[in-house]
């Protein structure tokens, strides 16, 4: 329920609002490349728009996520490797 009036009175389907801010977020694509995909699948949307979402459903989504990603351990190790060169 929450989800729904998260996406009240937008022009464009829940799905592809979030692919679009989640394909941002994730990815190395400009709101031009996010732009083109659409229009590539018959979605026309502009980069401003975009724009938007971004600002205002990203900060929601990682609020929503954060709690479900698992916490990473912060000890770490290097390997050592010898190379012999020249007989050394």
């Amino acid at each position: 329920m929450a989800s729904q009036s998260l996406f009240k009175w937008r022009h464009f389907l829940p799905e592809i609002i979030l692919l679009n801010v989640r394909g941002y977020c994730r990815y190395p694509l400009s709101y031009r490349n996010l732009e083109e995909m659409m229009a590539e699948r018959g979605v026309e949307v502009d980069h401003s728009t975009i724009n938007r979402w971004v600002l205002k459903f990203a900060p929601e989504l990682d609020k929503r996520l954060r709690p479900h990603l698992s916490l990473t351990n912060d000890s770490w190790r290097v390997d050592e490797t010898y190379i012999e060169i020249k007989g050394e």
